[in-house]
């Protein structure tokens, strides 16, 4: 006589318990490395909104702003949700913007009080701009700061 088989074999679950943790181990670093390049991504916003005003205070002056010139008010405009600090120097040479990660909190932890740089360098009428970071790990990094 055959019996009818109810629900699942212990194996049968297993299995499923099994593949699901493979899947879990695959996914949970891409989505950390994902979470990484999507918080380091503020930093680009907040200098692209420096970028224009640090321009036209060289464009009048001949020099580069520092912290608090050319109408840039950075302690209360430019931060963000991961960025703590903006800053601006270069005087006669390249103009520099330097942000800081948060030292902590809702800020992925290889960016943990991280900083990263913006110069811009002025070639005859335009400025070109190169983002680096010597400490943060390449996999993190945009294209536009490889």
């Amino acid at each position: 006589m055959k019996t009818m088989q109810k629900g699942f074999t212990l194996i049968e679950l297993m299995i499923v318990v099994a593949i699901i943790a493979i899947l879990a181990a695959i996914a949970i670093p891409q989505y950390q490395n994902y979470i990484t390049k999507a918080q380091f991504s503020e930093t680009q916003t907040i200098a692209d909104g420096l970028k224009t005003p640090i321009v036209e205070y060289y464009n009048q002056t001949g020099q580069c702003p520092n912290n608090g010139q050319g109408g840039i008010s950075l302690d209360t405009s430019y931060f963000g949700k991961y960025v703590a600090t903006a800053t601006t120097s270069g005087g006669g040479g390249p103009c520099v913007i330097t942000m800081t990660f948060k030292p902590s909190g809702s800020v992925s932890s290889p960016l943990v009080g991280q900083s990263v740089t913006f110069t811009g360098t002025n070639n005859g009428g335009t400025f070109s701009w190169v983002c680096a970071d010597a400490a943060l790990d390449q996999k993190y990094k945009p294209a536009a700061c490889n």
